[in-house]
């Protein structure tokens, strides 16, 4: 059996009407991003500031 081909995408655009996306490309999910990735920098930092000191 051949599988058939999926329209799948990573970010969707607001003015698109697919259904298989991962992330909308809209203001929520860009604040999202950015506070993940300060709280993961916050805890690379936290990490490193404590291996240094003990």
């Amino acid at each position: 059996m051949k599988q058939e081909e999926e329209n799948f995408e990573i970010v969707k655009e607001s003015k698109d009407n697919n259904k298989n996306y991962l992330f909308q490309k809209d203001k929520i999910t860009k604040n999202t991003a950015l506070f993940i990735f300060i709280v993961l920098a916050l805890l690379i930092v936290a990490t490193a500031v404590t291996y240094m000191f003990f």
